[in-house]
């Protein structure tokens, strides 16, 4: 990944929690904000999604597009654009570190985006920064409030 805008939050919740509400696509309407529609268009042979379809409404960008899953072990999942009508790439990785004994979760969540409408740089990292903070918060709070945490 390029020039990118990362930022970390502490979930209460063990990893394989954290990363069954990031794999849930199917959820992501609920608790994003942005996300409008996900739909999983295709998975690999242990099931988890490979290429999802979302349908975006963040304000100023309104997109639908498909985005490409790698899975890294249990706690790394990345993606890259495969198309979009807004958008010319779209990088992304979720990183999760165990902490004080596996009962809570550093999440790291990496982001790039290049729009095809021009942008300053600094105007295109506060909206990654947006992005990243918005779904960091809102993983947290879902994780959270998911019963059994």
């Amino acid at each position: 990944m390029a020039e990118h805008t990362s930022s970390s939050i502490t979930i209460e919740a063990a990893s394989a929690d954290v990363m069954g509400v990031i794999a849930d696509f199917a959820r992501y309407p609920e608790w994003t904000g942005e996300v409008k529609e996900a739909e999983v268009l295709s998975t690999d042979d242990q099931g988890r999604a490979e290429q999802v379809r979302l349908v975006l409404d963040a304000g100023a960008i309104k997109d639908d597009h498909v985005l490409s899953y790698t899975w890294t072990g249990e706690n790394e999942v990345s993606w890259s654009l495969v198309k979009s009508q807004m958008l010319r790439s779209l990088d992304g990785t979720y990183a999760l570190a165990p902490l004080g004994g596996g009962e809570r979760t550093e999440v790291t969540y990496k982001l790039a985006v290049d729009v095809k409408i021009p942008l300053l740089g600094m105007i295109k990292r506060k909206a990654e920064k947006v992005i990243i903070d918005r779904a960091l918060a809102g993983l947290k709070k879902r994780v959270e409030s998911a019963p059994g945490n």
